[in-house]
């Protein structure tokens, strides 16, 4: 423990903290990159006049603050001493969304998260234009729909970022966006590594007309890649940091990324032909590409590594939220029944319970659809369950449905990338809360990809982890010049995880019901319909 000690008291540290949907997380990871201390903050978002997802400014300044202070907490009582020093820092946020700020740099209007499913026009007219699919999620997408909205605020636009550029920018001053990050805000240049300057060139046509003061390149960060300067902590991004005042400025910083970099870093996916799976409130899946696709979907999103290395992302809006209810239901029958609840225990019972399921479920059918989902058309989501009368309706089958469904819209999206497409991927390796609980998660993925699903042991420290490793690889560039290089011979040589390959009555078992799932999406378009939100 003194060796620990004595890293911390030097600064022989890296920190990276990741503003997710449901948590703030930070850890704090030592020269062997390993995790040290952890600190979380609990948050959640909030739906303004009903239609907009946010979070405020506020909110993100405090959840900034715990989440430090927790971790600062965890560094005394494991090690007796203050932290002081960081060598290494780095942030990380969902990705996308819309954060506008006006000359004095003051927000324009309240931050559109990525949940947000409003920039349909927007995002059909760029993706045309462009020939390039423009998901509603990215933040060009929010700006033009913006423009197309007659909205006032566009014409006073100084500043364009997401949550991790902005709190990066807090921290340091700087304005700058990591390349994985970058590439769900705007198109990337695979050549240049830069955003592209032709698509520039023509949304600034595309709206010429309008006769702002401003050019989308003067507003949007500047892009750099992993292992680049991105600036230092100053005095006043310490304070904000830890308002304590026991922190001192001074720490390097890597460029800001988004949860989709970080977790390809966590999980080592950023070679070629590697992919990976986060899934937690939101599921994505991505695999790092040998070549370009042929086609143009709206499944599909075009990202970069965080080195800017092409990527096919499939992201859904919705994952665990509904699954996670109904074990608090559970939670709440032991409750009633005067029995005190583990957590982590229940949730292990109700998946491996899910195992002695039938393959298909029996029949059973459920939508985790909280919100939106674009995979499958909807702009509003109602979550669901049905059943015929005579399904194979017990507790094992329930729990299976509910996993399954987690995975549904992810599976119909990679099967335009693996089958149609034809994309190669030696192994997908999980992360996220879906995969916490030995064999369960990890089955249904393999499952639902028919290829072998890796979990690592350390991926339960996720995007946080990750943007460690990102602000750490500041300090190892020179040793290894790639990412790559980093990430396979310094921080995973001799990590343990464990693999699943698919079982071929899995395979057909989701087969059956994912074609149930799509079958049932007027069920699902019926209770949207039916059932005004509140």
């Amino acid at each position: 423990m003194g060796s620990v000690q004595q890293e911390i008291q030097e600064g022989r540290t890296a920190l990276g903290i990741e503003f997710g949907s449901t948590r703030i997380k930070g850890v704090l990871i030592n020269e062997r990159n390993e995790a040290i201390a952890v600190g979380n903050y609990d948050w959640e978002n909030t739906l303004l006049d009903g239609r907009i997802w946010s979070y405020s400014l506020d909110d993100v300044k405090k959840g900034l603050q715990g989440c430090y202070a927790s971790l600062a907490a965890d560094v005394k009582e494991k090690y007796g001493v203050s932290l002081e020093k960081i060598g290494y820092l780095g942030i990380s946020g969902m990705m996308h969304g819309y954060i506008v700020l006006d000359e004095n740099d003051q927000l324009l209007v309240p931050f559109r998260t990525w949940r947000n499913t409003i920039t349909g026009e927007a995002s059909e007219k760029l993706t045309k234009e462009f020939h390039f699919h423009i998901p509603q999620r990215w933040s060009i997408a929010h700006l033009y729909q913006a423009i197309l909205n007659n909205e006032e605020h566009v014409g006073k636009i100084r500043t364009l970022t997401t949550l991790a550029g902005y709190v990066h920018w807090q921290l340091t001053g700087k304005k700058v966006m990591g390349n994985g990050e970058a590439s769900g805000m705007f198109p990337i240049d695979l050549a240049t590594k830069k955003f592209d300057a032709k698509m520039i060139a023509q949304f600034n046509a595309l709206v010429a007309d309008r006769g702002f003061a401003w050019k989308l390149e003067e507003i949007l960060p500047e892009v750099l890649n992993a292992g680049e300067d991105a600036g230092c902590l100053t005095e006043e991004g310490a304070k904000l940091l830890d308002p304590t005042g026991t922190l001192k400025a001074g720490s390097k910083m890597c460029p800001p990324e988004g949860d989709a970099g970080t977790g390809m870093v966590a999980t080592n996916s950023v070679a070629v032909r590697t992919g990976n799976v986060s899934a937690g409130t939101s599921v994505f899946a991505m695999v790092v590409l040998e070549k370009g696709l042929q086609g143009v979907y709206d499944e599909l999103d075009m990202v970069t590594t965080p080195v800017g290395d092409q990527v096919a992302m499939v992201h859904c809006n919705n994952c665990t939220s509904d699954l996670n209810a109904w074990v608090n239901i559970f939670k709440e029958f032991e409750e009633a029944c005067g029995r005190n609840v583990d957590m982590n225990e229940l949730y292990g019972t109700l998946y491996r319970k899910s195992l002695e399921g039938d393959p298909d479920c029996g029949g059973l059918l459920a939508y985790n659809y909280f919100s939106g989902e674009h995979i499958t058309g909807f702009e509003e989501g109602r979550p669901l369950f049905v059943r015929r009368p005579d399904d194979h309706f017990n507790l094992a089958n329930f729990m299976r449905a509910h996993l399954f469904t987690s995975l549904g819209a992810l599976k119909i999206g990679l099967d335009i990338l693996l089958q149609k497409e034809g994309v190669k991927v030696d192994e997908m390796r999980g992360h996220g809360g879906l995969f916490k609980t030995a064999g369960v998660g990890q089955r249904y993925m393999a499952a639902a990809v028919n290829a072998p699903v890796s979990v690592m042991k350390t991926a339960s420290e996720g995007g946080a982890w990750g943007i460690a490793l990102l602000a750490m690889y500041l300090k190892q560039k020179e040793t290894y010049p790639t990412l790559a290089q980093f990430l396979s011979d310094c921080v995973f040589a001799n990590a343990e995880s464990t693999v699943m390959s698919p079982d071929p009555k899995d395979v057909e078992g989701f087969a059956t019901f994912i074609k149930r799932y799509q079958d049932g999406l007027s069920i699902e378009k019926a209770a949207v319909e039916s059932l005004k939100e509140a």
